[in-house]
């Protein structure tokens, strides 16, 4: 894990650069794909999830190194095509681990909130899950460790597989002639994102689109048939933490009030947005009908909110960055409640994008998260470098604004 922390040291603030790029450029040509409030979204839900990710915080079902050391058939041969034969291997079970995310109700949990976005851009890119923690995908690596890719091999090219995905989440790159026939460009991605009866469920790859023309899962964007995006049951919040679980609470609410016990076993693992139908006809959920007439969400944007709530992001995304700098030095126990106390920051201004009361919550929780560490776990504050009087003044600052924001706008 100090490695992974170590690479999104310089890896976020990259990300970041890459999407001021594309906002100065949109300005330019006077063709804004970005909205603030959204913007920040994205950008928190990708906090969220390098946090949870960097603790270790999911329970891995079987690991890859026990798969590649019992089933191993051969050795793959030393040098650059074990390289290639396991970036095909990783890509090709990112196509059907991408699948099972869309076609299963259970599976599209950890995966909506990637396209939760009603926006398409690089940030939204960054929409990544903390609802994923149950970790299955080394057994869709089978073929890899029956040919015996080394374990370090994989290691070293399963982030840069997912980093290579970010490029293609702009709208500002038309189409790219014949490397649409081998890559995964933005124009195929646009279609993937999109809610258009016509492009749902389409364009499942990630690196090679090879995979989709092969599986029957492609579709070529349309002129006539331009990109609408988001979820068809729209998330309506700005807020990570609601984002990442809303499907899951409809599958368990729908469970609950099922009369057959067959329904309630099985709504995990029918295909996504299956309902049974005694729970559909006594509990409406709307969805969207018309794309092209759907308003999307966007709660109210005083000038003062943005500022406070930019404010509190930035504290949130520094506190991120110099944690990631000390990680390696840090106990685990340390690493965990400041993981913690970022999180519930995330959770606090991103409620208050929502203009929603749940952002006091989280602030007070803070508070109160902050003053149990000061008399319960004194030396969180000297371990992570930070005095506990600039912590503390920081949060109740944040707390008067955010309450500030919530009854006088």
């Amino acid at each position: 894990m100090n490695a992974y922390a170590n690479a999104l040291l310089y890896a976020i603030p990259g990300f970041v650069v890459l999407v001021l790029i594309e906002i100065a450029y949109g300005h330019f040509v006077k063709d804004q794909k970005y909205r603030f409030f959204d913007t920040l979204s994205s950008l928190s839900s990708g906090v969220t999830n390098v946090l949870k990710d960097s603790l270790g915080l999911a329970l891995v079902l079987i690991s890859y190194p026990f798969l590649v050391s019992q089933l191993a058939l051969t050795q793959t041969p030393t040098g650059w095509p074990t390289w290639v034969i396991a970036f095909i291997a990783i890509d090709f079970a990112g196509y059907w681990n991408h699948r099972l995310s869309h076609h299963v109700n259970l599976f599209w949990n950890s995966h909506v909130i990637h396209h939760s976005s009603e926006e398409f851009n690089l940030a939204c890119a960054l929409r990544q899950s903390i609802s994923n923690l149950i970790g299955y995908t080394a057994i869709l690596l089978l073929p890899a460790a029956l040919l015996g890719v080394p374990y370090q091999v994989i290691a070293v090219l399963a982030p840069l597989h997912l980093f290579g995905q970010f490029w293609y989440h702009t709208q500002h790159i038309g189409k790219l002639g014949w490397l649409e026939y081998i890559l995964v460009t933005p124009s195929q991605h646009r279609v993937h994102h999109a809610i258009n009866k016509e492009y749902i469920d389409k364009n499942l790859g990630q690196i090679f689109s090879v995979w989709d023309r092969i599986f029957g899962t492609f579709q070529e964007e349309l002129d006539e048939v331009p990109p609408k995006y988001g979820v068809l049951k729209p998330a309506l919040t700005y807020n990570p933490l609601w984002i990442n679980f809303q499907h899951f609470y409809n599958l368990a609410f729908d469970a609950w009030h099922a009369k057959s016990w067959m329904d309630k076993m099985r709504i995990w693992f029918m295909p996504t947005g299956w309902r049974p139908a005694d729970v559909a006809a006594c509990f409406e959920r709307s969805i969207i009908e018309d794309v092209y007439a759907y308003q999307k969400y966007h709660p109210k944007e005083t000038s003062s909110r943005k500022i406070i709530v930019f404010i509190q992001f930035l504290l949130a995304i520094g506190l991120l960055l110099y944690f990631f700098s000390q990680f390696s030095s840090l106990e685990t126990e340390i690493q965990l409640l400041t993981g913690g106390l970022i999180f519930l920051m995330v959770m606090g201004y991103s409620s208050l994008m929502d203009g929603s009361k749940w952002a006091l919550f989280f602030e007070g929780i803070k508070l109160l998260y902050l003053m149990a560490l000061y008399f319960l776990i004194p030396t969180f504050f000297s371990d992570l470098a930070l005095p506990f009087s600039l912590l503390i003044g920081v949060s109740s600052l944040s707390a008067i604004a955010t309450n500030v924001s919530l009854t006088h706008e």
